[in-house]
């Protein structure tokens, strides 16, 4: 399992310290597919003892649960869990206002000619780091989600924290940042826990992890509500990626989705031999070349923390039509902090299907930057 579980409060490629603050507020109206319903988030708490919900951290903590209690139009009652945000306030900022001002820099900054060229547009590969250095490289690919609408945005990311077999599925609720709930895709969930016997339910997974949480600001900025289906890959085996996404690949067909692969690349080498790390990730990514990138990963696993996602993904994306993958940016942590020393790499790609007569112009635009 791949770790980058450095310190910092706002880390360029893991976590150390994290940081659940609950918070009880009125749900207004929450569009849930066919039911419109009305809820209340609770806060439950109790006492901590004196280890982590995961185990191995001493903190004395108090354990934090949400739940939002949903009264549907046959009046019917039942409780689902709201997974609170772990890193807001650290890794990226704690405030609607601010992190909407923190997004909205980025992606004004990562204007790219590719954002009118895909279609479809059907996967995504972004960073997860803190968003103050992934977060220039993330926007080039959620760029490209301006004027796009999508039933359903699927992410897939690696386990930092829980070692386990399979794929950690949360079927139900919802992800909690300031810019409020993103609703899980129930259906689809439970559709995918149908296709693959390697997806499971497994919350611990969830509790710390950040891989998912980080492609939450964009997502929620560009495609507000839509649902989501959260997705956390435990040992990265080949067999795992590729009963993932053979999975995806039949589920989400007739289905308006994407998908999202959670990745960043080498970690903690200085900027030249990082450059040679990411460019063999970067060089299968941009041919579309799946057996390829698996292959390189099995020889050298931390060419990419989130290697087996970004393989289930690509794998998917090519069974739902995807011909084209484009490397829309990369870069390292260094490019924000100036310490060229010791770095994390970034990359930024979608994959679907180009247009014949731009996609010249996407090449270029890629080549330039």
């Amino acid at each position: 399992m791949a770790r980058d579980d450095v310190g910092g409060r706002s880390d360029p490629g893991g976590v150390d310290r994290q940081h659940l603050v609950s918070v009880t507020e009125e749900v207004a109206e929450l569009p849930c597919e066919e039911r419109h319903f009305r809820g209340l988030q609770l806060e439950l708490r109790e006492p901590g003892d004196r280890s982590h919900l995961l185990g191995g951290e001493s903190s004395g903590h108090i354990k934090c649960y949400h739940l939002l209690t949903i009264y549907d139009l046959r009046s019917t009652i039942y409780t689902v869990a709201i997974r609170p945000a772990a890193v807001a306030g650290t890794w990226y900022p704690g405030s609607a206002a601010a992190l909407g001002q923190a997004v909205d820099g980025h992606l004004s900054r990562a204007a790219t000619a590719a954002a009118d060229h895909f279609d479809p547009l059907i996967a995504l590969i972004a960073p997860h780091a803190g968003l103050m250095y992934s977060g220039p490289v993330a926007a080039h690919a959620y760029g490209l989600l301006h004027r796009r609408a999508f039933d359903v945005i699927v992410l897939v990311g690696p386990s930092h924290f829980v070692a386990f077999d399979g794929v950690a599925i949360y079927r139900a609720g919802g992800f909690q940042t300031p810019f409020g709930i993103a609703p899980v895709d129930e259906r689809c969930a439970a559709d995918i826990m149908k296709a693959a016997a390697v997806v499971r339910e497994h919350e611990a997974a969830h509790v710390r992890e950040h891989s998912l949480e980080m492609q939450l600001p964009f997502v929620q900025r560009l495609a507000p509500m839509t649902p989501i289906v959260p997705l956390v890959m435990g040992f990265q085996s080949a067999a795992t990626a590729r009963a993932l996404g053979d999975a995806l690949g039949t589920v989400l067909a007739g289905r308006r989705a994407l998908m999202v692969a959670s990745t960043d690349l080498s970690h903690y080498h200085d900027a030249a031999t990082a450059a040679r790390l990411d460019g063999v990730v970067i060089d299968h990514v941009a041919r579309f070349d799946v057996d390829g990138l698996q292959r390189a990963l099995d020889l050298t696993p931390d060419h990419a923390c989130g290697g087996g996602p970004m393989v289930a993904v690509m794998r998917a994306a090519h069974a739902l039509g995807a011909r084209d993958a484009v490397v829309l940016d990369h870069g390292d942590s260094g490019d924000v902090s100036g310490d060229k020393s010791s770095v994390v790499g970034y990359m930024a790609a979608a994959l679907g299907i180009v247009t014949k007569d731009t996609k010249d112009v996407v090449t270029k635009d890629t080549k330039k930057r």
